[in-house]
């Protein structure tokens, strides 16, 4: 409830007396006027963006509204044609400040944790997308009735607290704000209520809206209630008086009450999601959209549309159904999350689920419900189906699998190995499962039921409950009994993350430790006394702490007292009265130690706890006294003659880290880091034993006899020390990654694996036991495959190395380096006689291994699909070894080949195998059938298993929906009784002799993905690995088949048979053009050229080659030796570089282009094959960044000063980077504008023009993006001379900071852009390695890395779809897939080439449409529109006659930038009819709305939803504000094109000008820094300026006197903005100006060395002085003296420097004609004339603070400035400098001088105490540093960038 004073209602601006502004701010036109239809005084905000006009209350940010009134009344009316915008912000009980915003500018519903953005769209006449926001001219008053308790709840879930502050932006009139408690009816008055008795409220006087007699209120006016009362339970936002059928809240046209039922006439193509039931109490934002609609009030009344029917989700603990509903092209769409189950009660030998149903993908059942009924006993059948839509028949047995054994240890965690009882097994986790081994007979029992990595386990003392927690959060605990196998009970811990479990010695009392969602540790304790008798386990108590805790225990003796320890402290903890208090243990020096593992004393008269630390300390506390007894650390000791350790003792110094420790009646045991367990006696004296491990120990546990000591290491080795025997005894090895594949020896059961650890290993099938490891450090192994007679095995590497490895001799008998890529597939012909192996690059090779060495036979390149997913069956061999299939050259198509003579035998387009389905299908992998009758089974990526004739290549059969994703592995027993299937973390067994009903049963067990399945050689079992190996025992009898078939044949199934789950084909499918085909496809039966053993690659070839000694040095070395990286000699010969680098193929085909991320995130390193000479670009504007081509880098240490004692601050930055791509960056809604120059990210406000600078670039900046939610903004530059890669900085927008650094590969990116959820960042390469780089924006890792073969021009992200961009380049547009599994994500990818209508050799820029459409622009003007979801083209036209870099569309407007400047608006709204029509589309319905013709070619554009208006950037260096509706350009930033020459100033400094090699003279005001007048020269370049001094006479007119390249000398009136004067006083390039004193004289030198003295009034030269004629005159500068000063006459001093090192002082008196010279200085060349590309000038000036001192730079041999006395004609001070100065100048108003360095530094010196600063921020050489007159402003140019900067302390 409100409080009192705020009962009934409250008016907000009354009470804060708006109209006084004091509690109150109101920005930019805000203005009270008489509005007619409400007859009062109402405020108007108006204004081009809304950002920059509002009202706010209260005041300032930091003050509080504290409205606590649940509803809000806001009276407004929107003002056409522009936007207007409400934010809210709105305190929770939590204290979380929640923004709600309304606006038309929104176009979707928008939801973060902290920002709910909610579209308000008004439609005016017919229902047209491109009005959907804009308010009709008609708009009326609206009672928008917000109800924030509501709104909150249903968004966000959260409490409603109260409103702290509104913002009301433009355009908008607003009469009063309202809070109450109370719900009003504005139509209903108090009278009315009264007489009809309404159970309504009518609203208050002061609130209600006029209505003249006769009338309706809803005639006049609009009631919005949002959420509407309907919407509370669904979360959707409905009207008032009528629940929309879709999350919306409209403002309705009516005639009438009854006009207000529904707008679904309107909303029917509005794209939203349908409110249905969600089975999870969890927000729904992400699948609704609300949105806020107003019809205009002459718009007719339209019937609504049938409503479409819900969605429905029903969901039970023993199934789960999702339904989907058809998006907008009528398909079904894909389900959200596939249903998983499994029985609760989970069999001790298997778990399995039956399933007929093949959408169904079992897991645990708490990831269906949290709260379980209890269990019962039901069928797998049951529990994963419930109930059948249709009948289909299982085969038996059921279940046809039984987990055998698991290979395999930890995988959370490594710390968890405890013994039974008896000590006659150990129990422990591997991944998912938790495995009971014997340690003697070495069988295995299962407990099988978690879905995620087992976390902690514990064991009662009585052996009879086990307890289990499994790591994903929300932690789920089991509870086991541990006899039989049987889960108990199954309970979701109040602890985010559980750590560490304890039981009781009885078993009544369970503790757990763990981390909650916020990070703090929380211990809780549950009563699990009922358990084991049917009970559940009860929570007692939780408590949080701020200690940490490595370990917790709860003592044997009394289940009441617990101990921990962690870093810093042991603390003894008491379970009284429901209650856990702690209370840390005084340990005095050893407080701050961080200890690991602790352990009870087991004698029941001891009082001892023991705790070891990583210091290598053990503590022997008495637990009762709470005291240290002793203090002892683990020493190593060195023999004297090597490096082993002997005895260990406890003594001073460096101790060795113990991990964990265990404790029996008389002994201890420790185990420590340096991989060795120690025995000691409970004294420690000495060591009793040890045992060495292969790496560091994770725990130790002491059986409960004491005879034998558990020990587990971070290496997943699990083993046990025998005390009386004094043996130690391997329980079991583990891979520590991900097993990638494996491999069966067909004659012995012997089982290879390769991980991601950089291990394979072999193993033995019988025992489990490790028999091999082959360790590879370099190069991780990729594929493995046994020798089918001898005992070899031969792996392949990701370097490209294939191995063969002798079990006998245990080393490496061969190595070849054939490919160039990763090796993605290796196979061995059954009889012995052939290895086949693939890379990623592409290509194939065939090995002869008949004899033991074997040898490279043939190589062919771009044969193999380069863009497959990695997989065991990426390469097969048929039975009889006669052929070999592989998925290429394209992920479209499947290749047979002749296994000896490599010959293609069989081509099949899988793509066209469905010519019903409008997406491309492509292979994933293969399996070949046992022969006769000679099948070819394919896995595709629509999630089918096809079944070829390898003779006919035609489709036999066909299994429809295997699994929900693409299935990577497959494999058919050799009798061909069943089919294995792999995907996700399921495995399927499918009965293969059913023809109809085929039936399947789903296993489950492994936490992550299956890599791999195949049969054991012995046909009886299965094997799949992934996070583990798992061995399954096959239960199905041998079965003797029908008289006359053959076994594996399932021959011709009746038509009339088929079931749902497959289809059996007629003649008719389909072609391959990317399109639905009808005609059958004829498979190739052409043969590739027959490939010799020295065949080399000829001209044009189709990338087919082979090895022999004549290309290069052999790869081939033989010997015992370990594996090592490949040499430098590449195997290919150039010319096969130069073809298979730049094949690309067909429309339609692929690129092969995956590159695995390099570790830590960064990219590999160039191969050598890529370091070849690359073509010429083009210089046309689809070049993504034109660098300037600075001869200067970066100084590589700059020593800024500290923040607080900077002399200089930068101010304002003039110019935009015209030479980048999509540089500026714009929302008008929150008002962030930026753009780029040089190295700075310029962030200014529009409304004030203040400007924010982000420093952190060391080159110039390339490109930029923004975030979706406005909060990142991500930059990119270029290489430098301290990185060879690009740099990649992502801004913090609030604040402005760098939130990470990322280094890409390419040494320029191209572009950048999010991903429509902000999860993703895409960045393209253009210099080098044209790379495509995807990259996390939760870890900044980098996901993907794919290196494209040419260049790309632009890249963009499906705003419909996050997992979906689309890349254009040379002829072709590429559209890419990111697929995620687990933590990896791979791009799989579509080319399409330009089609020949459209007449363009490349495309250089694209844009999304509405969906599915895509736009991109051409290097010949056109405009050519795609069909993302048919892969096509069906529509161009000619949008300009240049190319056309930048291309934007919103709605039905589409703008297009050219590079001849023209800026062009297109109306498009046709586009999704012309699409219908496909080829018959014509672009007459097309037209342009508008044309704006800019100063050079568009680079960059930003435009508003509405397209109305946007901000546009040109190659010239300027951003233009665009105004369609106006149709006018303004400028917003001006810049020089080309570089800055010379800054004057005027002597008032209220201006100043500058001159550019682009021709122009620019005049800026100083205040503003805006441009005010420009002079331009065509075809020439103004080299220097001055501006007339103010003792000319008339400081009103003000001249600027310019010098241009073809010697003429030009003079610019300010005031009257033209040219007064032209005269040529030089026949070279003028190259340095000045005015006389008076301002009457004017001194020019030019390039040849020649001064020249004019007379201004005139415009005659008085005379020519060539005194340093030779080397161009590199400064001019007057000043005045006083008459015989310095012994000479005139009152003018001047002086002019050359190039050639020498300066020379004049005296002159112009009026009289009089010139002396008064001294000459010479000074010898430097060491070092030049940088590359890069003079060092002549500087010279005279000291403003003592005119007798003349200051000299860059002269010389050594880097210094020098101070030259004129008076005493010597040098009187030196200052060294670090480089050659290139630029300086002195400050009159200060002793400060600026120095400017070619190295992209300025620096300031102090010449009073000698301080010095150095300032980073400009690109390229500081050339020009000029002082203002008064020294308050230092202004510095690098190229074309100008630097503004205060100068404190003048």
């Amino acid at each position: 409830m409100a409080r009192a004073w705020q009962h009934p209602f409250l008016s907000v601006f009354r009470h804060f007396k708006v109209d006084e502004w004091k509690r109150s701010a109101k920005e930019g036109d805000v203005a009270t006027v008489m509005d007619k239809t409400l007859k009062c005084t109402v405020y108007r905000v108006r204004g081009s963006v809304s950002a920059s006009n509002y009202i706010q209350l209260p005041r300032t940010g930091t003050q509080s509204l504290g409205l606590t009134g649940r509803y809000l009344y806001v009276l407004f009316r929107p003002l056409p044609p522009r936007h207007f915008v409400i934010h809210l912000d709105v305190f929770t009980e939590d204290s979380q400040v929640i923004r709600v915003s309304f606006s038309s500018l929104f176009k979707e519903f928008k939801s973060t944790a902290t920002w709910l953005q909610f579209p308000f769209i008004c439609e005016a006449g017919t229902p047209r997308k491109d009005a959907a926001g804009v308010p009709p001219t008609g708009a009326r008053w609206t009672c928008l009735q917000l109800d924030l308790h509501d709104l909150l709840l249903v968004y966000l879930n959260r409490r409603y607290g109260h409103l702290k502050s509104i913002r009301l932006c433009a355009s908008l009139l607003v009469r009063n704000l309202y809070t109450s408690d109370l719900c009003f009816d504005p139509a209903v008055t108090a009278p009315e209520a009264r007489r009809a008795k309404l159970p309504v409220t009518p609203m208050p006087r002061e609130m209600a809206f006029p209505v003249p007699k006769g009338q309706s209120w809803h005639d006049r006016y609009v009631h919005i209630r949002f959420p509407s009362d309907s919407s509370k339970g669904v979360s959707t936002l409905g009207q008032k008086n009528g629940s929309l059928p879709e999350a919306g809240l409209s403002a309705l046209c009516s005639t009438g009450s009854a006009a207000l039922s529904s707008t679904a006439a309107f909303l029917g193509h509005v794209p939203r999601l349908l409110p249905h039931s969600a089975p999870f109490n969890k927000p729904t934002q992400d699948s609704m959209s609300p949105e806020v609609q107003m019809h205009d009030p002459a718009a007719s009344c339209r019937v609504p549309s049938a409503p479409r029917p819900l969605p429905e989700i029903s969901m039970s603990c023993e199934r789960l159904e999702v339904s989907s509903v058809g998006g907008p092209s009528g398909r079904g769409q894909e389900p959200s999350a596939w249903a998983e189950a499994t029985d609760k009660c989970v069999n001790s030998t298997n778990v399995h689920v039956s399933a007929h149903e093949l959408a169904v993908v079992p897991v645990a059942p708490e990831d269906v419900a949290p709260h379980e009924p209890p269990c019962r006993e039901q069928s797998g059948q049951q529990a994963a189906l419930g109930k059948n839509r249709f009948q289909q028949r299982s085969f038996l047995p059921d279940p046809i699998l039984r987990l055998k054994g698991v290979i395999g240890f930890g995988g959370h965690s490594t710390r968890w190995a405890l013994w039974t009882k008896d000590g006659a097994a150990v129990v422990y986790p591997c991944h998912a499962v938790i495995v009971m081994l014997h340690v003697d007979t070495r069988q295995q029992r299962f407990f099988l039921g978690h879905t995620d990595k087992v976390s902690a386990l514990a064991l009662d003392g009585s052996n009879s409950l086990l307890a289990s927690a499994q790591a994903r959060a929300p932690s789920m605990l089991r509870l086991w009994d541990f006899q039989t196998g049987a889960c108990l009970s199954l309970f979701r811990s109040p602890v985010h993350v559980v750590c560490s479990l304890s039981f009781s010695d009885s078993g009544a009392l369970l503790c757990g430790t763990g981390k909650d969602r916020h990070g703090r540790t929380v211990v809780v304790a549950w009563d699990t006394a009922q358990v084991g008798r049917g009970g559940e386990a009860v929570l007692l108590t939780k408590v949080h702490t701020d200690a940490d805790i490595q370990a917790f225990k709860v003592a044997f003796f009394d289940e009441t007292r617990m101990a921990s320890c962690g870093r810093g402290g042991v603390r003894l903890w008491r379970l009284r009265r429901g209650g856990l208090r702690s209370c840390a243990v005084d340990l005095g020096e050893h407080h701050a130690l961080e200890f690991t593992d602790l352990a009870f004393g087991q004698d029941l008269d001891s009082c001892t706890l023991y705790v070891c630390g990583r210091s290598g300390h053990i503590l022997e506390i008495d637990h009762q006294h709470m005291a240290v007894q002793r203090a002892r650390r683990l020493l190593p000791t060195q023999t004297p003659s090597g490096p082993l350790p002997k005895r260990q003792t406890f003594s001073s110094g460096p101790g060795i880290a113990i991990s964990s420790l265990s404790v029996s009646q008389v002994t201890c045991a420790v185990g420590s880091e340096d991989g060795y367990l120690r025995l000691w006696p409970l004294d420690f004296s000495s060591v009793l034993l040890e045992a060495e491990h292969e790496g560091p120990i994770s725990s130790v546990c002491v059986s409960p006899d004491g005879l034998r000591v558990l020990s587990t290491t971070s290496s997943g080795h699990l083993g046990f020390l025998d005390v009386p025997s004094r043996e130690y005894s391997v329980l079991m090895r583990s891979h520590t990654a991900l097993v990638l594949a494996l491999a069966t020896k067909c004659r012995q059961e012997h089982l290879a694996t390769v991980s991601q650890d950089h291990t394979v290993r072999v193993w033995d099938l019988v025992t489990l036991q490790q028999l091999y490891d082959f360790t590879s450090p370099k190069e991780a192994p990729r594929a493995v495959a046994f020798h089918p007679t001898q005992p070899t095995f031969f792996c392949g590497f990701s370097g490209g190395a294939v191995c063969s490895f002798s079990l006998e001799a245990t080393e490496v008998l061969v190595e070849h380096r054939c490919h160039r890529g990763a090796v993605t597939g290796l196979a061995t012909s059954p009889d012995g006689s052939f290895l086949f192996s693939s890379c990623s690059r592409g290509s194939l090779a065939q090995y002869d291994c008949a004899a033991t060495q074997c040898r490279v036979l043939r190589v062919a390149a771009n044969v193999v699909c380069q863009d497959s997913l990695m997989s065991p069956n990426a390469l097969v061999v048929s039975g009889d070894s006669r052929l070999l299939a592989f998925v290429g050259p394209s992920k479209y198509t499947v290749t047979i080949m002749d296994t000896a003579s490599l010959d293609e035998l069989l081509r099949v387009d899988i793509s066209a195998l469905d010519g019903t389905s409008s997406r491309l299908d492509s292979a994933v992998a293969v399996c070949f059938g046992p022969a006769p009758p000679g099948h070819l089974l394919v896995s595709t990526s629509s999630n089918t298993v096809v079944v070829l004739d390898t003779t006919s290549g035609r489709m036999v059969r066909e299994l429809s929906g295997v699994h929900p994703t693409a299935c990577p592995s497959l494999a058919l027993s050799r009798d061909g009784r069943f089919l294995l299937t792999a995907a996700d973390r399921a495995i399927k067994v499918w009965d293969y002799l059913m023809q109809a009903n085929l039936g399947c049963q789903v296993y489950i067990g492994h936490s992550e993905p299956v890599q791999a399945v195949a049969f054991s050689p012995n046909q009886q079992q299965l094997l799949s690995v992934g996070d583990a190996i798992f061995l399954w025992d096959i239960l199905a009898p041998n079965e003797r088949l029908p008289p006359g078939s053959v076994r594996g044949s399932p021959g011709a199934p009746p038509a009339c048979e088929a079931g749902p789950g497959m289809r059996q084909l007629e003649d008719t499918v389909s072609g391959a053009d990317g399109l639905p085909r009808w005609q059958v496809p004829v498979p190739s039966q052409a043969s590739p050229p027959r490939l010799g053993p020295c065949a080399g690659l000829p001209e044009g070839g189709d990338g087919a080659f082979s090895v022999s000694d004549d290309e290069g040095p052999s790869e081939e070395s033989h010997g015992p030796k370990g594996l090592r990286q490949a040499s430098g000699s590449a195997l290919l010969v150039k010319e096969a570089d130069r073809v298979v680098d730049a094949a690309c193929g067909a429309a339609g085909d692929s690129w092969g282009l995956s590159m695995p991320p390099h570790p830590c995130g960064q990219p590999s390193a160039q191969s050598p094959r890529r370091a070849r000479a690359q073509p010429a670009a083009h210089p046309d504007s689809c070049e993504p960044f034109m660098s300037q081509g600075k001869a200067s880098s970066l100084a590589k240490s700059v020593s800024s000063p500290p923040a607080s004692s900077e002399r200089l601050h930068l101010k304002a930055v003039v110019g935009y980077s015209g030479n980048g791509r999509a540089n500026v960056v714009w929302r008008p809604d929150t008002g962030f504008f930026a753009y780029t120059c040089g190295r700075l990210v310029v962030v200014e406000d529009l409304h004030s023009g203040a400007q924010q600078h982000w420093l952190g670039h060391p080159e110039e900046i390339s490109t930029l993006a923004l975030s979706h939610d406005a909060q990142v903004l991500a930059s990119a530059s270029g290489h430098s001379s301290t990185a060879s890669c690009g740099q990649i900085r992502l801004w913090e927008v609030p604040g402005g900071s760098c939130r990470q650094l990322i280094s890409h590969r390419d040494p320029t990116v191209r572009a950048l852009a999010f991903s429509p959820d902000d999860r993703l960042l895409i960045t393209l390469g253009y210099d080098g390695d044209c790379t495509l780089a995807l990259w996390s924006m939760s870890t900044y890792e980098l996901l993907s890395s794919t290196r494209l073969p040419e260049p790309v021009h632009g890249v963009a992200f499906n705003p419909w779809h996050a997992g979906e961009l689309a890349c254009v380049g040379q002829g072709a547009i590429t559209l890419w897939l990111l697929q995620q599994r687990g933590a990896d994500v791979s791009l799989q990818v579509h080319r399409e080439r330009i089609p020949e209508e459209v007449r363009a050799g490349k495309l250089t820029s694209l844009c999304y449409g509405a969906m599915p459409l895509l736009y991109c622009g051409s290097d010949t003007g056109q405009v050519c529109v795609w069909d993302t979801h048919a892969c096509r083209c069906f529509l161009a036209w000619e949008a300009d006659n240049s190319e056309i870099g930048v291309l934007l569309c919103s709605g039905v407007r589409l703008v297009s930038g050219s590079d001849s400047g023209r800026l062009r608006l297109w109306a498009v709204e046709a586009m999704l009819e012309l699409r219908r029509k496909g080829s018959g589309a014509r672009s007459s319905s097309v037209f342009m709305e508008r044309e704006l013709t800019l100063d050079g070619a568009i680079v960059s554009a930003v435009f508003h939803d509405s397209m109305d208006m946007g901000v546009a950037g040109s190659v010239a260096g300027t951003l233009w504000y665009i105004n369609w509706a106006e149709g006018t350009s303004t400028h917003l930033i001006s810049g020089h094109r080309s570089k800055v020459n010379e800054v004057a100033f005027s002597p008032s400094e209220s201006h100043c000008a500058t001159c550019s090699d682009d021709g122009s003279v620019r005049v800026w005001s100083l205040a503003s820094m805006e441009l005010v007048i420009q002079f331009q020269v065509l075809n020439q370049s103004c080299l220097c300026l001055a501006w007339s001094p103010p003792s000319c006479g008339r400081p009103e007119q003000q001249q600027v006197a310019a010098g241009y390249s073809d010697g003429t000398l030009r003079v610019f009136s300010i005031s009257r903005t033209a040219m007064e004067l032209k005269m040529r006083p030089h026949l070279a390039a003028l190259t340095a100006i000045a005015f006389s004193a008076d301002g009457q004289t004017i001194l020019s030198g030019d390039k040849d060395g020649l001064v020249a003295v004019s007379r201004l009034c005139t415009g005659m030269t008085l005379r020519v002085l060539s005194d340093q004629r030779g080397a161009p005159i590199s400064t001019i500068q007057s000043t005045s003296k006083e008459d015989g000063d310095f012994g000479v006459e005139g009152t003018d001093l001047w002086l002019a420097a050359s190039g050639d090192q020498r300066v020379s002082i004049w005296a002159s008196d112009w009026p009289q004609g009089h010139c002396e010279l008064m001294d000459w200085l010479s000074f010898p060349a430097p060491a070092l004339m030049e940088a590359p590309g890069c003079p060092v000038p002549s500087l010279a000036a005279f000291c403003p603070w003592d005119g007798a001192l003349l200051v000299c730079a860059g002269l010389g041999v050594h880097r210094e400035v020098i101070f030259y006395s004129l008076r005493h004609k010597q040098v009187v001070e030196k200052i060294p400098l670090p480089f050659f100065a290139v630029s300086l100048s002195l400050s009159p108003g200060a002793r400060l001088m600026a120095i400017g360095f070619a190295e992209c530094v300025l620096r300031l010196v102090d010449c009073t105490s000698g301080a010095v600063q150095d300032f980073a921020g400009h690109n390229d050489s500081v050339r020009l540093c000029r002082f203002t007159p008064a020294g308050r402003l230092l202004f510095t140019a690098a190229h074309r960038e100008i630097l503004v900067w205060d100068v404190t302390g003048c």
